[in-house]
């Protein structure tokens, strides 16, 4: 397994141009977003959130080589992958386009099963800026997280997503 500090993310702008983001674990640039087509059973448009956001901890690569059903040579194949901490909405703050107010986040607890996960580079639509809801404060007041490698110490209690 190879890690790296970089990864650059392709994508097409609202003027139907070549855009590129940039993203890099160590920096503030290190949010991304993608899409989870979600509607949360409803086709109310206050409710409706097609996007997941995370927090890129690391940037990888393996050389992987398949020994199951459909193998067909023992070829190592390079496969791609970021590691990263989910970001949740906080459902009890009205917000979004039709509330003109952006959405709001929250890091779910670190011991919970869905706060890290893989995702593949190329389902990446886009970096963003999450900017920190300082009027909430800080998760952890005496500025000591539970996990160094989620760097969760200098979490704050809430976050925007600034459109």
């Amino acid at each position: 397994m190879y890690k790296h500090n970089i990864a650059r993310i392709n994508y097409t702008t609202y003027d139907v141009r070549r855009g590129q983001d940039v993203f890099n674990p160590s920096t503030s640039h290190c949010n991304v977003m993608v899409f989870t087509g979600t509607l949360n059973g409803t086709q109310n448009p206050n409710i409706i959130h097609p996007f997941g956001y995370a927090r890129v901890l690391g940037i990888y690569h393996v050389n992987v080589i398949c020994a199951g059903p459909g193998m067909t040579d023992y070829q190592p194949r390079r496969m791609d992958f970021l590691w990263v901490r989910w970001y949740q909405r906080i459902d009890s703050i009205d917000a979004g386009w039709c509330a003109r107010r952006l959405d709001c986040l929250q890091f779910p607890v670190v011991d919970r099963e869905d706060a890290f996960g893989f995702i593949d580079p190329s389902d990446v639509l886009r970096c963003c800026h999450i900017v920190p809801a300082f009027s909430k404060g800080m998760a952890h007041t005496d500025g000591r997280g539970f996990s160094f490698s989620a760097r969760d110490s200098s979490d704050w209690a809430a976050y925007y997503v600034n459109r």
